[in-house]
């Protein structure tokens, strides 16, 4: 079951699509905050309860793969989805 974080459900996997999704746009904060603390050395577990909001104690398969797929996901924005943010901006 998906959780709420700061009005903002997260989803048990982001989105792996070659564009920019209105989940994307959605949960552009959470994709800094796991990059912030992938930079700052926090383990995933820490970064999935702090950030996701999953509780890598008492779901770990759900909580590792919400991790990945989200920081995966926060990379490609990092790297080329904010291309197709700006593009909308204007």
């Amino acid at each position: 079951m998906p959780r709420q974080v700061r009005n903002t459900l997260i989803a048990d996997e982001a989105p792996n699509s070659a564009v920019l999704t209105s989940y994307d746009r959605d949960h552009l904060t959470v994709y800094v905050r796991l990059i912030d603390a992938e930079a700052d050395g926090a383990d995933w577990m820490e970064a999935s309860l702090t950030v996701l909001q999953i509780d890598p104690i008492r779901e770990p398969e759900r909580a590792r793969r919400a991790w990945e797929s989200h920081l995966s996901r926060a990379k490609w924005m990092a790297e080329n989805g904010y291309r197709q943010l700006l593009r909308t901006v204007h």
